[in-house]
């Protein structure tokens, strides 16, 4: 029976104790004789700390963890290098001193097996000694591994004090790297995400990073021919135990796990948590958004004033979603970054990314995830409110859909996200978009066209929303624009509604059906 490292990412535990490993040793191997600085940004859960302590087990000659994968073969010398291992994922960083209590900690137990010296005061001249004292004792280079550089950054994101105070210390600190190139085998940086401009890399411009190359887009996460390769005798069971065929599993773990691009033209990847989790409890699921979304990107998307329909509509530069501006108010680069927006194309001419949701379940967990914050449902609440949403539409109810969906402007208590028309805007684009998983809606918003289409095997429902207008505006431009003309020769019955908000009462004013 196969075991899953759910949750494992020590990979001398995974090989010793026989849980199942995808073997990305040839894809290290290249990495490790092909340069001596890189930086990985990844989304959570996809493998980083899996890599990071893949390199350090080799690093550290133990040949016998790689046997019968790639690096058995390419490996020829297995060397044993000093390693020294920095973990920030861990630490809860509240204080200006949670920071400092975690780097000398493990500078302490550092020092405790290479030396210190009583001229190195600071955590960077602390950190550049045991540098050069373990190149020394040892007679080889030395191997730095950092993994989740950036926790400490991206869990004060919003505080500005903490976020200067942070910087400061790990752009010394990692600018040791730099001081000692001498002394430095390899290093190797992972985070979620990439800081840019006052950035704790500034000093630090020797590091090349591969989380928008090609030659590594498969170092993290699934390719649909690993999930084949190493997975085909699970899927058969989870087959088995859905009641579909292998090919129909597949094709919903790749609707619902896959597309995730770190490159353009490049092949998607699945995200590895919720694969091995659906495979290990023979059941679908939303395991990498059960696991937690950072609510600072709410409060980064009401911030910045976002409007959520360009979440699939974003075309943008390499520099925009390559680097993290922390004094920015932009979410796009760390929605990017985070994972919960991908590559879905690349426009040569203008050297642009066109953004979206990676698939199903990115898509439908952070659209649930943010309902709370833009509409009316409460979190316990939002299955109970879409549910009867649905079955008003499934059965032609528009009245009982309109009354329902006014009670729920009705009802808000909660701090608007944006100005009044922005906050119905995003209220509508949430609301719809949940309607959507269960029937189709279309939602096209380019002048000229419908503001929301709805249709079921026996109703269409064509919506105008206005804003400080009328519900009579709104249906004379269903009229006037023919919206309803391609569906002249449909047998299914046909709905108008005309829907009005007023910013002033924050509420839908006035709304109007008319029927064919």
């Amino acid at each position: 029976m196969m075991k899953y490292p759910i949750g494992i990412q020590d990979f001398e535990k995974i090989r010793k104790e026989g849980y199942l490993y995808i073997d990305k040793t040839s894809l290290i191997y290249q990495m490790v004789n092909g340069g001596s600085y890189y930086f990985l940004s990844r989304p959570r859960r996809f493998g980083k700390s899996l890599l990071v302590s893949t390199l350090e087990a080799y690093f550290k000659g133990k040949k016998e963890l790689f046997e019968g994968l790639a690096m058995q073969r390419l490996e020829k010398e297995w060397k044993v290098y000093p390693v020294l291992h920095l973990d920030l994922n861990s630490e809860d960083y509240k204080t200006a001193e949670s920071l400092f209590a975690i780097l000398n900690n493990q500078l302490v137990i550092w020092e405790q097996k290479y030396g210190s010296a009583q001229s190195e005061t600071t955590v960077a001249s602390r950190f550049m000694g045991i540098i050069r004292r373990a190149c020394e004792k040892s007679g080889l280079r030395v191997v730095v591994l950092v993994d989740e550089y950036d926790k400490p950054l991206l869990q004060t994101l919003g505080n500005e004090d903490l976020q200067t105070a942070y910087r400061n210390t790990l752009k010394a600190f990692y600018g040791a790297l730099k001081s000692c190139d001498r002394y430095i085998q390899f290093a190797l940086l992972t985070g979620v995400t990439k800081f840019g401009r006052v950035s704790v890399f500034s000093d630090l411009n020797n590091l090349e990073d591969l989380s928008m190359d090609r030659r590594y887009v498969e170092l993290c996460g699934i390719s649909e021919n690993e999930v084949r390769q190493y997975l085909d005798d699970a899927i058969d069971l989870l087959a088995a135990q859905v009641g579909k065929s292998k090919e129909e599993c597949l094709l919903n773990l790749k609707q619902r796990y896959d597309g995730y691009h770190f490159s353009s033209n490049s092949i998607g990847m699945f995200n590895p948590f919720s694969v091995l989790n659906t495979l290990k409890k023979q059941q679908f699921g939303d395991y990498w958004f059960e696991t937690g979304t950072p609510t600072f990107l709410v409060e980064l998307l009401k911030k910045s004033h976002y409007i959520l329909e360009n979440l699939t509509r974003e075309h943008v530069t390499s520099d925009v979603i390559n680097s993290i501006d922390s004094l920015s108010d932009n979410p796009v680069p760390i929605l990017y970054q985070s994972g919960y927006l991908t590559i879905k194309g690349y426009d040569e001419r203008f050297r642009k990314y066109h953004l979206g949701f990676p698939n199903q379940e990115v898509e439908q967990g952070f659209v649930n995830f943010l309902a709370p914050y833009y509409t009316g449902m409460k979190p316990t609440k939002s299955a109970f409110y879409v549910e009867n949403f649905v079955s008003d539409i499934e059965n032609g109810d528009a009245e009982g859909f309109m009354k329902r969906l006014e009670a729920m402007f009705a009802d808000n208590s909660y701090q608007i996200a944006g100005d009044e028309e922005l906050y119905f805007q995003n209220a509508v684009y949430i609301i719809f978009k949940m309607l959507g998983f269960y029937v189709d809606v279309e939602r096209p918003t380019s002048d000229g066209r419908i503001d929301v289409l709805i249709r079921t095997p026996q109703y269409i429902y064509i919506f105008e929303l206005k804003v400080n207008q009328s519900a009579d505006v709104a249906l004379q431009q269903i009229e006037e624009k023919q919206y309803a003309a391609p569906f002249a020769l449909e047998q299914r019955r046909l709905f108008k509604i005309g829907v009005n908000f007023s910013t002033k009462t924050r509420k839908i004013s006035e709304w109007k059906i008319e029927r064919e």
